[in-house]
């Protein structure tokens, strides 16, 4: 085994020096020995700071259930150890990409933890608060999982009445991450909002295109009823 390996596999990632993968993905094992130590708190976080050109997926055993919880980064196959807790994924995050320009796994996980709380307030319908909150989290930059805040910010201001700024956060998320098909939703959402229904189609669809499974939720149903009935309206004018 490399040294590279061995360094990622000790419990403490150190800040320096970089670790220079080809990340493309990685996969959480949440077999029953890695569960037990925390696995899905680590897909969780992991899913929450990867940057969007990343992919986490959770895994079934890798074979070194005595380090775990495991993950492994793809291609290189660079098997990860001992990432049981939300501050270890984000040193292994930051460890990973830190050719991209060196970041704080602290700053990661403060913003992270500004989205969660935000989350929170949003199922209260604090949206005020939660925008708050969202706002905080992009102010501190982080490394990853930015897209994701502008996305969760675009549909708070659309609760707000907020549309412009909703439909720039979509935009945003979209600048970062091209292929996320949430804030296509969001773009749609907004162009709706702003009586703008031929884009407002054409976002949706780029949105089923990156993930035809959404065809069948009933949220996206709802979403298409609404754009023919405001259609239909129009064209009764």
């Amino acid at each position: 085994m490399d040294s590279s390996r061995n360094f990622l596999l000790s419990s403490h990632v150190a800040p320096s020096p970089p670790v220079k993968v080809k990340a493309q993905e990685i996969r959480v094992c949440t077999n029953r020995t890695c569960r037990r130590q925390g696995s899905f708190q680590t897909l969780e976080t992991l899913s929450g700071l990867a940057p969007p050109n990343v992919a986490v997926k959770s895994c079934g055993c890798l074979g070194r259930c005595g380090g775990g919880p495991n993950l492994v980064v793809l291609p290189d196959g660079l098997i990860v150890g001992h990432c049981g807790t939300a501050a270890r994924a984000a040193e292994v995050i930051a460890t990973l990409f830190a050719g991209a320009g060196g970041h704080d796994p602290k700053t990661c996980l403060d913003a992270l933890a500004l989205r969660k709380r935000a989350e929170i307030e949003f199922a209260k319908r604090n949206f005020t608060e939660a925008e708050l909150l969202l706002s905080q989290a992009i102010d501190l930059k982080p490394f990853g999982g930015i897209h994701i805040t502008f996305k969760c910010r675009s549909f708070v201001r659309l609760e707000l009445g907020n549309y412009s700024g909703a439909l720039e956060d979509a935009e945003e998320a979209l600048a970062l991450a091209p292929g996320y098909s949430e804030a296509y939703i969001c773009q749609g959402d907004a162009f709706l909002a702003l009586n703008k229904f031929d884009l407002a189609e054409q976002s949706y669809s780029a949105s089923l295109v990156i993930d035809p499974s959404i065809r069948h939720s009933k949220s996206f149903k709802a979403r298409i009823a609404k754009l023919q009935e405001k259609l239909a309206a129009v064209k009764t004018l």
